[in-house]
């Protein structure tokens, strides 16, 4: 199965503090300092949209933004052009560029992520629709990955299959993992000031 389109969504933890109206000056100083590989070129605040995408930093290659789809605030990662490689390398890719960006929202802005809940989506139903044989084609490779990212933790994915919707899992670890362990599991060392 040849995966594009790769969302990643990591959860703040404590959403109530965070004043989303003052991340629209933040996501613009990120498109003047060039802080990801992507090339950055707007922002756009949806604040009037009850439980939605919120403030979001639009990209060529990708889109950031602080997104309360669900009522769940978080970091989500919103891959839109097409990558080559695995399914692992495209996990990979889309994961370590929403946590590159958490720990910049962190160190930066005192965000907190919580490090024991992710959500995976797949913008893109034709390629993967919201099926049970996609989960169990899918699978193998999302344990693998998410293995890799959790390491030394169970995890627990979970799939509820509905072709109305994209293709969505949630993935919940039995510890607690901080930005930078995520990204040292994924060969990400951390930046020192």
């Amino acid at each position: 199965m040849n995966v594009q389109h790769i969302n990643i969504k990591f959860f703040i933890e404590n959403p109530e503090t965070v004043k989303l109206e003052e991340y629209q000056g933040i996501f613009n100083t990120w498109i003047q300092r060039h802080v990801t590989d992507e090339l950055l070129v707007d922002v756009a605040e949806y604040l009037h949209v009850h439980d939605g995408p919120g403030i979001v930093l639009i990209g060529h290659e990708a889109n950031y933004s602080l997104d309360n789809t669900g009522g769940r605030l978080g970091l989500l990662y919103n891959r839109k052009a097409q990558l080559e490689g695995t399914t692992q390398d495209k996990l990979g890719q889309a994961a370590r560029a929403a946590l590159i960006a958490a720990r910049l929202l962190e160190k930066e802005n005192g965000l907190k992520f919580n490090g024991r809940e992710t959500q995976l989506l797949i913008n893109d139903r034709l390629l993967a629709p919201n099926t049970t044989e996609t989960f169990t084609l899918l699978a193998p490779d999302l344990k693998e990955f998410f293995g890799r990212l959790y390491k030394g933790t169970d995890i627990e994915l979970k799939h509820t299959p509905d072709p109305r919707t994209r293709f969505l899992v949630d993935l919940v670890a039995a510890q607690t993992f901080d930005v930078d362990t995520l990204l040292h599991n994924l060969g990400v060392e951390p930046v020192h000031a």
